[in-house]
């Protein structure tokens, strides 16, 4: 909807799910992106990235018959990797305004009702922070501060990725006018938000927490090694590729990294979360 045009706009809401994922936090993603918001999406796209457990199957079948909400299913053969999966999702959501959901995070009941405003006033774009959270999601872990304001969302995208892909809702015309999400190992969604902001378009945060980012048993661990390393680099190159880095931050960046990728778990957790702006709780 354009702004100044009457009447709410419908959305869709994109979730991606795997073999790795459970029943119940499929569940409660669902449910929480949905019946417990106070502005409800118009529907509801689960692809599923490939087969699945069949506990999880069963449940993406109760899903569809039980959400009040209508449940578009994108099932996909064989496991096709988060890039190509929401690119299959996207094609098939039916409205151009769309919010991604992560298959094992929280939506709190806000969320739309937040970020639909901030779109229908003009923005591409619309993050947040988030909630880092456990088994437990009424007992947060960490803050995730998302920057606010072009300015200081220009300057942190040129250090990191400067919104949360669980969190953001899109305007799909934008995300396909720059060629919509391309695979880069680990960082499809940063590439997309450089690429946007290069071309211009209106990316916006909003400073309160919206969602909750499950923070699993080895998660720091594996954010390590020489394959993430190799994933930061062609990253970096696609950055000072299109003109969103120059060489100096392309070093400075590199140099972090290198290091980040590096070091035991327990001083890479602390070192995300100091980068991303996370403040414990």
């Amino acid at each position: 909807m354009s702004p100044g045009t009457e009447g709410p706009t419908e959305f869709s809401v994109l979730m991606p799910v795997y073999r790795a994922d459970t029943p119940e936090r499929v569940r409660r993603a669902a449910e929480s992106s949905t019946v417990e918001q106070e502005r409800r999406p118009a529907e509801l796209v689960v692809v599923r990235d490939g087969p699945v457990p069949a506990p999880l199957q069963a449940e993406l079948d109760r899903l569809a018959r039980e959400l009040p909400v209508p449940v578009v299913r994108v099932d996909l053969e064989r496991n096709v990797g988060l890039t190509a999966a929401l690119t299959a999702g996207l094609a098939r959501c039916r409205h151009d305004v769309v919010a991604r959901m992560d298959a094992d995070d929280v939506s709190y009941p806000r969320r739309f009702a937040v970020q639909l405003p901030v779109v229908e006033a003009g923005a591409d774009v619309v993050g947040s922070s988030m909630h880092e959270i456990g088994d437990d999601e009424t007992r947060p872990l960490a803050l995730r501060r998302a920057p606010v304001g072009r300015d200081e969302i220009l300057a942190v995208s040129r250090r990191r990725n400067p919104l949360s892909h669980p969190s953001v809702v899109f305007r799909r015309c934008a995300v396909e006018a720059v060629g919509g999400y391309e695979h880069v190992p680990l960082g499809e969604d940063y590439w997309l938000w450089a690429r946007l902001l290069h071309a211009g378009a209106d990316v916006r945060n909003v400073a309160e927490p919206l969602v909750g980012y499950r923070v699993t048993t080895g998660a720091y661990e594996r954010r390590g090694g020489l394959p993430m390393f190799r994933a930061d680099l062609q990253l970096q190159a696609r950055l000072r590729g299109i003109g969103h880095i120059g060489f100096l931050q392309w070093a400075v960046n590199v140099a972090v990294r290198a290091g980040y990728r590096f070091v035991p778990t327990r001083l890479r957790e602390l070192a995300y979360r100091a980068m991303v702006g996370a403040q414990r709780r």
